[in-house]
């Protein structure tokens, strides 16, 4: 998504990473539809639970958190090209983040869960903030991920009667009907069903887990990283992401401890709702960058080069991955397709994710051989781009 002359690979690289685990989340989840089959053997249950936890830990909530920085820092690289042409890319951007709608409009319709939508709605955000200088966008962004909205929640607990047990969020009441329509047969059904009912879940999700300011924040960094060129392959950037990695490992530790035990420490829901959503996103932020930063450093290293530049043409097409994972998943656990939600558990959903991952690898190799984009990226280009010289 970033044009080739412009391209870095380990950006490239890093987005295919998150691709690939994103794949493996949501076969475990069934994308989405959490139906598991009855009375597997003993050890499957403990094989399937230590899956379950192992990849949450390490992606959930952490790989999407990636896809947003590195939106954050593409929006800069082409705001950059244009300017360096005299050009003001906001209005191509406002039409780029319609186009991005509509793609994720399209892949809701298979998978409700799609972050497309939330991302180019989000973005509109960006424009007004694009010609700040990097301190005023530093402290915005700062506040965000502090989610001043939870804080308000939670001062607002603190001087009213404290509730032991509060009503479920909003958005499971949503989630709750979505087997009316993913167990059925019907595509026509599933469409409505996950444009309707399940992007409402969806957005209103989005909200209650803070993940509206966080990744707006993370938007902004990542334009603050394209900004100080962090991502180049040089001796500043690379002091930087040696720093970020120990910060964000010694800040992990006490984030995770804390989200672990809240619920012993705190015995009203009340109070403990928002401050798990925000102690929750900061450490998966803290996480997210420990990924990153170790990614990023061990990319720079002769032996690791090649073998994290297997996902680099995954990342190229993430844009057409990510739509045909969704599709995939569809067909493959849903209803209309081979409906294995009724048989698959985490072990044999995580191996099937491993073998789409591999598959989707050998068509964006095989395809990006014959071409400079990935499918769904040339028709995104060419209509950002429509009407030009």
């Amino acid at each position: 998504m970033i044009s080739n002359e412009y391209r870095l690979h380990v950006v490239d690289a890093l987005r295919g990473f998150a691709i690939v685990s994103i794949m493996f989340l949501h076969n475990i989840e069934h994308f989405d539809f959490y139906h598991f089959p009855f009375s597997p053997p003993d050890w499957m249950v403990a094989l399937d639970k230590g899956i379950w936890k192992s990849l949450f830990f390490l992606f959930g909530g952490k790989s999407y958190a990636i896809f947003a920085l590195l939106f954050g820092l593409t929006f800069f690289i082409q705001s950059d090209r244009q300017k360096i042409r005299g050009k003001d890319f906001r209005g191509r951007f406002a039409w780029r983040l319609v186009l991005l709608l509509f793609f994720g409009i399209i892949n809701s319709a298979f998978y409700e869960g799609d972050i497309l939508t939330v991302y180019a709605i989000i973005g509109f955000m960006m424009i007004p903030v694009a010609n700040f200088n990097n301190k005023t966008i530093f402290w915005i962004a700062i506040i965000l991920i502090f989610q001043p909205y939870e804080w308000f929640n939670f001062i607002k607990s603190l001087q009213e009667t404290p509730v032991m047990k509060m009503p479920d969020p909003l958005s499971w009441s949503y989630f709750g009907k979505m087997g009316e329509y993913i167990t059925g047969n019907s595509l026509t059904k599933l469409w409505a069903g996950n444009l309707v009912n399940g992007k409402t879940a969806v957005f209103i999700w989005t909200w209650e887990t803070g993940r509206v300011f966080q990744t707006l924040s993370l938007f902004m960094f990542g334009m603050l990283a394209g900004r100080k060129s962090l991502f180049d392959t040089s001796v500043t950037g690379k002091q930087f992401w040696l720093k970020t990695l120990i910060i964000a490992s010694i800040s992990f530790i006490p984030f995770f401890f804390i989200k672990s035990s809240l619920e012993n420490w705190i015995r009203f829901e009340s109070i403990r709702r928002p401050l798990s959503t925000i102690i929750t996103s900061w450490s998966n932020m803290a996480f997210m960058l420990i990924l990153v930063s170790g990614f990023v450093l061990l990319f720079q290293t002769r032996s690791f080069n090649r073998i994290l530049g297997i996902f680099s043409p995954m990342g190229r097409m993430s844009l057409s991955n990510y739509i045909m994972q969704s599709v995939m998943g569809s067909l493959i656990y849903y209803g209309v397709g081979l409906g294995l939600y009724q048989y698959t558990t985490s072990t044999y959903s995580l191996l099937i994710g491993v073998a789409l991952a591999l598959i989707q690898g050998c068509f964006s190799s095989w395809w990006l051989k014959r071409n400079s984009r990935g499918p769904l990226e040339t028709i995104w280009h060419k209509a950002t781009w429509i009407g030009s010289k």
